[in-house]
């Protein structure tokens, strides 16, 4: 791993590691707080911009909500953007694990680094592990 690599993982699990923080203890204003004021959001249900968007969809989380997640790829674009692709699983209490694919992008401003952009895909695969969707 290169040091341009480990310093971008460094700066992502720093972020990310407050982000899940915030999820796992079911407060909102804070997971929001990890965010730009003008974050492109997108969860599982329609896209937001800005922290009140990304608020009110933690806020609909249910309690006991947990996020666990793991880097898969890093990338420093410029001095102020870093790029992270990772695999995140949430866990509930009463139901099956959701596994999902986040990209996300971390802006250094005059207050640290925060997310300005978030996205999560959820694959759905067959018992091959193929993706069914997949063209052949």
């Amino acid at each position: 791993m290169n040091q341009n690599t480990a310093d971008s993982e460094t700066i992502l699990r720093g972020v990310l590691d407050g982000w899940k923080a915030a999820v796992d203890k079911h407060q909102p204003d804070q997971v929001a707080a990890h965010f730009t004021d003008d974050a492109i959001f997108q969860g599982l249900h329609p896209y937001s911009v800005g922290r009140p968007g990304i608020a009110a969809y933690y806020e609909s989380q249910p309690p006991g909500l947990t996020a666990g997640y793991q880097v898969l790829e890093t990338r420093r674009l410029s001095d102020d953007l870093v790029l992270g692709y990772l695999n995140v699983d949430f866990s509930f209490t009463d139901r099956p694990t959701i596994n999902v694919y986040l990209s996300t992008l971390l802006k250094q401003t005059g207050t640290g680094w925060t997310i300005t952009f978030y996205q999560v895909t959820k694959l759905d695969q067959n018992t091959t592990g193929e993706d069914p969707d997949r063209p052949t």
